[in-house]
């Protein structure tokens, strides 16, 4: 599949946007529309000022050069390891500090409140540190026994 536009670095390592009439808009950033439900859907080009240029309906079916600059650019602004176990919690009442296995490595972080774990869709969670580090586990239901116990303590 071919798109109306191609991308490309400069010499800073920003994204150049060049559309079909041949302008170069410089600096562009990729957002996801739907970033936990559907990560590679609804991608949008956006200027300064957050002005549209491009939308990508579905990054698979983009030529690989895009695909490749799109993922390169949107993981290097988003972090948001995904919980693929947790080991332990220090309590079951808030404040805790939970250890946990992520896509990332193993790492311990604060939950202040119970508030601080959020649905997001059917069973996707969104679980928000101290720090304000969002950690996120994909589907709570396919997490093994051990780490599903321990999410049903807080829900």
């Amino acid at each position: 599949m071919s798109t109306p536009f191609t991308l490309r670095r400069d010499s800073f390592g920003k994204l150049v946007f060049t559309g079909e009439d041949g302008v170069d808009i410089q600096g562009v950033i990729p957002v996801r529309a739907f970033p936990i439900q559907a990560p590679t859907r609804g991608i949008s080009l956006v200027r300064d000022g957050g002005k549209e240029v491009a939308w990508i309906d579905d990054l698979a079916s983009a030529p690989e050069q895009v695909r490749e600059l799109v993922t390169e650019e949107l993981e290097g602004r988003e972090f948001i390891p995904e919980i693929q176990h947790i080991a332990s919690v220090s309590s079951f009442a808030t404040p805790c500090t939970w250890t946990v296995k992520t896509d990332r490595g193993e790492t311990s972080f604060v939950l202040k409140v119970d508030e601080d774990i959020r649905r997001v869709g059917e069973a996707s969670l969104l679980i928000a540190d101290n720090h304000g580090i969002n950690f996120l586990v994909r589907d709570m239901f396919k997490i093994d026994k051990h780490s599903r116990k321990i999410l049903d303590r807080f829900l």
